[in-house]
């Protein structure tokens, strides 16, 4: 009987899931992007999936919607990768959820993931989650700023200019 219960419950939440994807639609269209209903389907199996690998559970929607709403203006998808792209990024987005310690939001490694994915990524997915959530997720757990990504070449400037500084103070202005 109590496996009826939660098996009719774990159906009741996807078709809910399934729903506020759909729904997702309205927004995503204007840039070109909706899911079909299958589509949906899908994204809601995967996200199944994904917790299931990565052993967490979750109450409600889920942050699929929110991955869509950061992702579908990316010049980087199209109505061609869409699908896949998300499906990819849902199953980063719960691995690396467990990599970092849970020591961020939802929305601060969704927008995070959104972050690099537009910039020095440039929509590869490989780069994402083998570079930049891979040292997010080192320096988070080692205790370090999770901001690494600012560019290291003007710290090693100011590193430089810091030394002609000191050289010019230690050897009279030489």
């Amino acid at each position: 009987m109590a496996l009826e219960i939660m098996h009719l419950s774990t159906s009741l939440i996807q078709k809910q899931a399934v729903m506020e994807i759909e729904k997702c639609n309205e927004f995503s269209a204007q840039f070109g992007l909706t899911l079909s209903h299958a589509q949906a389907i899908e994204l809601v199996e995967t996200r199944a999936q994904a917790l299931r690998g990565n052993g967490r559970i979750e109450f409600g929607g889920g942050v699929i919607q929110r991955i869509i709403r950061e992702f579908c203006h990316s010049p980087y998808i199209s109505s061609y990768n869409y699908e896949e792209t998300l499906q990819e990024l849902v199953e980063m987005f719960y691995y690396y959820k467990n990599e970092t310690l849970d020591l961020l939001s939802d929305d601060e490694l969704i927008q995070f993931m959104r972050t690099p994915f537009n910039g020095v990524c440039q929509g590869s997915l490989e780069l994402l989650a083998g570079r930049e959530l891979y040292n997010l997720a080192s320096n988070l757990r080692f205790g370090y700023a999770p901001n690494y990504w600012e560019d290291p070449a003007e710290d090693e400037e100011e590193d430089e200019d810091e030394e002609d500084n000191a050289d010019e103070q230690n050897h009279g202005g030489y």
